[in-house]
């Protein structure tokens, strides 16, 4: 069936819940209301309210009411509303559950899942149009992972449910009801920490992660046209990276562009831009490019065309890799 974003995600969750009992869903508004979003829509009428829960709007209690229950064997499923949210629920998930295991030496698991939205395009107010991906990859024990279309969104929830420690799983906002897809409810997961290779081409390595995704597709078409060549990578997971296949492109190519709508400095392109340096640095027949927001804290209505990146800014790029050679 042809669905959105968000309806894969609704499809997800229902299914965890029927084939596992330790799943629970929880956070603001999630269960009379479905969520802000509507992610969680009718599943409190089909599991109930003791396995779909409202909670206080209380981000630190959230995470530290799942990371108990993690700790006792259920398997929480956490809705912080927006990125912009999430950083009162830092303190339980850097601190506790991203060190359960290791601080018991295996005794004590931390299979929590924390579901947000991230990045622009839905001109929201401050706050709501974050994309700090690059922090969280950056703890040692979380895994994070980020959701480009309806397909993985089904496939990257189902597998954060059932890993045994804790995963970050974002939500493009902009693609949560532009874009639909055929989706399979066969309750298949997508692995964890690996590439997903979407367009093959031998002219430059296009790679990324959410919403961006799509652009790096419309930008391959653009430069498709012109008979430039791209291969579009959508890393899925940033923690952990399947840097592999990366690294296997860039050999192929040549040359790599980098997007992402977060901003440049410290972002999580510069991380991939790195290891291609140590590892592919003789193949590259020119500088990798990263395509990014500017240094600036994101802007809503008017000026947020002006700040995220889009298809030109990729097309340039792209073809700026060809110049250099």
């Amino acid at each position: 069936m042809s669905i959105t974003v968000v309806e894969a995600i609704d499809l997800a969750l229902a299914r965890a819940l029927a084939e596992d009992e330790n799943v629970i869903v929880l956070g603001e508004d999630v269960s009379r209301n479905g969520g802000v979003f509507r992610a969680t829509a009718g599943l409190r009428d089909r599991f109930g309210a003791r396995r779909v829960i409202d909670t206080p709007l209380a981000e630190t209690l959230i995470a530290g009411v799942a990371v108990g229950m993690a700790a006792q064997g259920l398997r929480p499923v956490v809705e912080i509303q927006f990125m912009g949210f999430i950083y009162a629920a830092l303190e339980h998930l850097v601190s506790h559950a991203a060190r359960l295991r290791n601080r018991t030496r295996g005794r004590l698991t931390c299979p929590l899942t924390l579901r947000t939205p991230f990045g622009g395009g839905i001109h929201a107010p401050e706050h709501h149009s974050e994309s700090v991906e690059a922090l969280l990859a950056h703890i040692p024990g979380l895994k994070v992972v980020a959701v480009s279309s309806p397909q993985t969104a089904y496939g990257l929830l189902l597998a954060a449910i059932r890993d045994p420690d804790p995963v970050i799983v974002l939500e493009p906002e902009r693609l949560y009801r532009s874009l639909k897809a055929e989706v399979h409810d066969d309750g298949a997961a997508l692995p964890l920490g690996q590439c997903l290779t979407w367009r093959r081409g031998d002219d430059v390595t296009l790679v990324s992660w959410g919403a961006m995704v799509q652009d790096c597709l419309q930008a391959a078409d653009t430069l498709a046209s012109t008979g430039i060549h791209a291969e579009v990578i959508d890393i899925a997971s940033l923690r952990p990276l399947d840097m592999d296949t990366i690294a296997d492109s860039v050999r192929h190519t040549g040359r790599c562009v980098i997007v992402h709508e977060a901003c440049r400095t410290g972002g999580f392109g510069a991380e991939i831009a790195a290891r291609l340096g140590e590892e592919c640095f003789a193949d590259l027949l020119a500088p990798v490019r990263r395509v990014t927001a500017p240094d600036v804290i994101v802007p809503y209505a008017r000026l947020e065309p002006f700040y995220l990146p889009g298809v030109r800014d990729i097309v340039a790029a792209a073809r700026a890799t060809q110049d250099a050679a």
